[in-house]
């Protein structure tokens, strides 16, 4: 008998190498939309709404590309949720993205969020691009950050 404790997965291994200080073009890339619930900028209900979301990807056979999901804090109190699929889904807020979109990864806490904007515009001026939309993919939940050892943020941006 073992007494070791299985922990269950939700949240794939992320590998930063393909997302990090990269350009990419969409051309009406795919994504569902919902709205978290936050709170002085914090979710509140992040997982229920996840989940919601991965509920309808699957009732509509669809898949959930790199298991890209977009953060877009539209105030303390909202923040919307982007997640990319491969087809339209029934029952949710289809919407597309289109343009230029820088992404650079970050690692660590939370609380260097505001460390890593500033780094991440000065990337971008670097590049010679301009920001015009912010987004934030926090690529795991916080228990499966604690289970890799690493708890990594991509900012992704629309730029021109």
């Amino acid at each position: 008998m073992s007494s070791q404790i299985q922990t269950q997965e939700c949240c794939p291994r992320f590998d930063p190498v393909p997302w990090d200080g990269k350009l990419f073009e969409w051309n009406n890339k795919r994504f569902i939309k919902d709205s978290v619930t936050t709170q002085f900028y914090m979710p509140l209900n992040f997982g229920e709404v996840i989940t919601r979301m991965s509920e309808k990807v699957t009732r509509a056979g669809a898949e959930m590309p790199d298991w890209l999901c977009l953060s877009d804090h539209t105030s303390e109190s909202n923040m919307d949720l982007y997640l990319a699929v491969d087809k339209e889904v029934d029952g949710a807020e289809n919407v597309t993205l289109s343009g230029k979109f820088l992404s650079k990864v970050y690692e660590g806490n939370f609380e260097k969020t505001a460390e890593w904007c500033s780094d991440f515009e000065n990337y971008a001026k670097s590049k010679g691009l301009a920001i015009k939309k912010w987004y934030m993919w926090y690529t795991t939940c916080p228990a499966c950050a604690e289970k890799y050892g690493k708890n990594y943020v991509v900012i992704i941006s629309e730029v021109e």
